[in-house]
């Protein structure tokens, strides 16, 4: 694995833990600590079972030219929002408790929807050799259209983790009002989705095709 990659992941996952942590004011918040073991687990399992190929990581590490500019400003409002979420789960159910408390079974609903969005996620970013980090078409590294595994199922199976995650996240951590910033995050997947299709329609070659027969952009028998 890239030493430069390794190192901006576990900074960045951190910096993401600590800010839930800092919002809630304190360390033992269970909601927390629980997320927290999932994003290592995750973590661990994405060097391991789910390693990528050095060529992909060195996609992933650095884009190649030909970045959308969409993409870029939807990428930095998705990072704005996800560090909105982590503030307001933390502050809500850690500091403040705004929200009533949640029963168990929604809880485990929502830790359950959390595994399953990262598990598929890396699961597609495993099935394919072009899952660069931002939307492009990837002429130097002789993109082609990714037609197995689950991209057989839905043309965008990485933003339907994402998206499932994203619904999980105020069941765990019992926050209300986290659904603010993370139905905003949600809007922004589906658009990025949207703008990503249209994009691979229009200038990848054989993507139109496999649109044709993998109908589905995010949810299998609706969209």
């Amino acid at each position: 694995m890239k030493a430069s990659y390794i190192f901006k992941h576990i900074v960045g996952t951190l910096l993401f833990f600590t800010i839930i942590f800092i919002s809630a004011g304190r360390i033992n918040y269970w909601q927390g600590m629980v997320y927290v073991v999932i994003g290592l687990i995750m973590s661990v399992m994405s060097y391991t079972v789910f390693r990528i190929d050095p060529e992909l990581l060195n996609e992933r590490t650095k884009p190649g030219e030909g970045t959308k500019t969409w993409d870029k400003a939807i990428l930095g409002l998705s990072l704005l929002l996800t560090i909105s979420m982590y503030i307001t789960a933390g502050l809500d159910s850690g500091r403040f408790h705004w929200s009533p408390g949640f029963h168990w079974s929604l809880y485990l609903a929502g830790i359950i929807l959390t595994v399953s969005g990262q598990l598929l996620f890396l699961v597609a970013q495993k099935q394919n050799k072009f899952f660069s980090s931002t939307v492009r078409i990837q002429t130097d590294r002789q993109h082609t259209v990714c037609q197995t595994g689950l991209y057989k199922v839905v043309r965008h199976p990485a933003y339907m983790g994402s998206i499932i995650q994203a619904l999980g996240f105020p069941l765990l951590f019992g926050s209300l009002y986290s659904i603010i910033p993370i139905s905003l995050l949600i809007i922004l997947f589906v658009t990025r989705t949207n703008l990503e299709d249209k994009t691979l329609k229009n200038e990848l070659m054989g993507y139109p095709e496999y649109a044709e027969k993998t109908r589905y952009r995010l949810i299998p028998n609706f969209w």
